[in-house]
Parts: C-alpha cells; sequence; structure tokens
C-alpha cells in the first residue's frame, strides 16, 4: 500500500472521530474546537501568502465566515444535518484520491497537476455512496431537516438527495481547487505538516471551508 495512503488512514481514523465529538458535544466544545481550527488554518493562509497583504485580508475575512457557519449550522439545524456535510465532502476527498491512485488517465487541469478525471469520478461516486448510507441511518430526522430547510427541486426525495450531495461534493472540490491554485502561486505542496500524510489544516478542509459558507445562506 502507498505510504502516504497509509499515513492519510492511520491520521483520518484518530482525526475524524475526535472531529465528531467536538461537533455531537456543541456549545462550548464546539467552540473551542473551530477555534483552534481557525487560528492554525488562518496561520497557515497568512503564511502562504506572505507578499500579498490583500489575499491576507480576504482570506481572513472568509475564514470567519466559513468558521461561524459551521458554528450556525451546527446550533440551529443540527449536529446531523453538519456531519452530513462532512462526511460527503470527506468521501469527496477520499474518492479522488483513491480511483485517481489506483485509475490515473488523463490530468484535470494544471492547477493541481495531481488530479484527474478517473479522482473526479470517484469524488462523486464515494460521495454518493456515503451519502446515502448516512441518510439511510438517519432517515426521518434528517429527511425532514432538509425538506424543510433546503430548496426542493423535484418532488421525489431520493432525487433531491441525490442532487443535493452531487452539490456539496461539487463545491468541495472546486474549493479544493481555488485553494491549490494559491498554492501553486506560493509554490509549495501542502499549506502545512500538522497532519502526516495530510499535510496542513487547511489542506484538509479545503473543500468543507467553501460547502459551509454556501449551505449556510441557502438555509
Amino acid at each position: 500500500m502507498d505510504n502516504e495512503l497509509v499515513k492519510r488512514f492511520l491520521s483520518s481514523i484518530i482525526i475524524l472521530p475526535l472531529s465528531i465529538i467536538f461537533i455531537f458535544y456543541g456549545s462550548i466544545f464546539f467552540i473551542f474546537f473551530l477555534s483552534i481550527l481557525f487560528l492554525i488554518s488562518s496561520y497557515e493562509w497568512i503564511k502562504m501568502n506572505k507578499k500579498n497583504i490583500i489575499n491576507k485580508i480576504y482570506g481572513i475575512i472568509f475564514l470567519i465566515f466559513s468558521f461561524y457557519s459551521a458554528y450556525e449550522i451546527r446550533e440551529n439545524v443540527g449536529f446531523k444535518f453538519l456531519l452530513f456535510i462532512i462526511l460527503v465532502t470527506v468521501s469527496t476527498d477520499l474518492g479522488g484520491y483513491i480511483f485517481g491512485k489506483i485509475l490515473k488517465g488523463p490530468k484535470l487541469t494544471a492547477i493541481s497537476p495531481n488530479k484527474t478525471y478517473s479522482g473526479l469520478i470517484g469524488s462523486f461516486i464515494l460521495s454518493l455512496i456515503v451519502g446515502f448510507i448516512y441518510i439511510k441511518n438517519f432517515s426521518s430526522p434528517l429527511g425532514e431537516i432538509i425538506q424543510q430547510k433546503l430548496p426542493q427541486i423535484y418532488n421525489n426525495y431520493e432525487l433531491n438527495i441525490f442532487f443535493l450531495i452531487l452539490l456539496i461534493s461539487f463545491i468541495s472540490q472546486v474549493g479544493d481547487l481555488i485553494i491549490s491554485y494559491f498554492k501553486r502561486l506560493a509554490k509549495i505542496k501542502d499549506t502545512g505538516k500538522i497532519l502526516p500524510g495530510h499535510g496542513g489544516i487547511l489542506d484538509r478542509i479545503d473543500g468543507l471551508i467553501f460547502v459551509l459558507p454556501i449551505f449556510y445562506i441557502i438555509i
């Protein structure tokens, strides 16, 4: 097995459950968790854009809004919906990595040379699988939240969920590419080294920080 993949896996089985615990308990625990993530990701952003003051300012403002969105969604929509967004986003990233590594194929964009079309498809596939598994296990309360809080595209509940997952996955991948663009400008591979096999905090939440504010606005 690829050494980087092993590191990613080992880090994930520690990071994800720990994150879920803070999200589940909410309140001061979640605020503490968000504050730590904000401080680290802000430091990584400032370090990455050390020569561009405008980027620094707009980036920090965006991060503040993004983390505020996470708090609002957790407190006013619910733990289960926030966890749904996180799991779909994480599976998007994981699906892209696994499918891209195994199938390889044509490159997706010069902005992020490691990304491939097979990874793009894999991102959507794994996010749909994980999303529907989660929905099935929390069908009643989560389904009610989605129907009440989000615009309904179709009368068919499953179709609405299908397109909701695709939308989350799509925004997540766009966010990943945006951060990759800034990393390319800074001529760095990762935003940091705090997470073995993952890089920095921004490397892992790059998609999520775009998904959260957009869904906060929609809701």
